[in-house]
């Protein structure tokens, strides 16, 4: 069965410096860079992986400044363990847009939206236990 890998554009060669952010919130070994210099655009980078867990988020900088705005989509992640996913929700949200604060609601003991620093929207929730009775399992 394929995985689906999110593969976000960054702007102004934003793609490295964003890549070593997320590996640094989520704990992941240091990312994947190809530099794209030989291309002829020094200081960007072609193509980035960042492996979390069983995945991975991958990327790479938008050489002409054409791609759009990330809309109609966000990156979720999530945890049984709310001060690890309240952890991330502060970190990626620092220099961002908090879209939905953190709170409590009725399919998570923690849950956050927020549009990053790079421009990237996020969605960070907690897992309810098998009960669900919103208790983090």
């Amino acid at each position: 069965m394929p995985t689906p890998t999110p593969y976000v554009f960054f702007k102004d060669g934003q793609c490295e410096a964003a890549m070593r952010f997320y590996a640094g919130i989520f704990g992941a070994p240091e990312p994947v860079l190809y530099p794209a210099g030989d291309m002829g655009q020094p200081g960007y980078t072609m193509h980035a992986e960042v492996h979390l867990g069983g995945g991975m988020l991958a990327g790479a900088d938008d050489f002409d400044g054409t791609t759009p705005p990330m809309e109609g989509s966000s990156i979720m992640v999530s945890s049984p363990d709310i001060a690890e996913t309240k952890g991330w929700f502060d970190a990626l949200s620092e220099g961002g847009e908090v879209r939905m604060g953190w709170e409590e609601n009725f399919f998570s003991p923690g849950f956050g939206s927020l549009t990053d620093r790079y421009g990237i929207r996020w969605m960070v929730t907690t897992e309810q236990d098998e009960a669900g009775d919103g208790s983090a399992g």
